[in-house]
């Protein structure tokens, strides 16, 4: 399973949307990213503190991307690909097969993108921009 949607470049993936909610599927192909907000459905444990990948130390779950949360939601942005009816192809995705997406919602980059952003304990991890060795690609 890689981490991260952003290091799972061509993994590719199909959603299948409910046929009453094909509708809500309009549109949505005039967009090159997607938001996926999904359940953590295989977790059964959750976990207040937890290590994340990057680290041996732990750090308090809401400062990590962890599985362990107490709502068990999780978020992923890929690449759409095609919509055909009501499913649709994306890539660049980090979720098992079967889990549940909750919702979906555009990437818009004049909304989503934020300029001053401070990355926590992360950035020492990305320094230059070079991918950590402990990424699996």
């Amino acid at each position: 399973m890689p981490i991260q949607s952003r290091f799972c470049r061509g993994v590719k993936a199909i959603a299948e949307i409910f046929p009453e909610y094909q509708a809500g599927l309009k549109d949505i192909e005039k967009f090159s990213h997607l938001i996926l907000i999904y359940q953590f459905h295989k977790m059964t444990e959750e976990k207040l503190v937890c290590k994340p990948f990057l680290e041996d130390i732990e750090h308090g779950v809401f400062a990590v991307r962890s599985p362990y949360r107490p709502n068990r939601i999780g978020f992923s942005i890929v690449r759409l690909k095609s919509v055909n009816k009501n499913s649709i192809e994306f890539t660049d995705v980090d979720t098992l097969d079967g889990t549940p997406l909750l919702d979906i919602k555009p990437y818009i980059s004049f909304f989503d993108e934020r300029k001053g952003v401070k990355n926590g304990w992360v950035a020492k991890h990305f320094k230059n921009k070079k991918i950590p060795k402990r990424v699996r690609l």
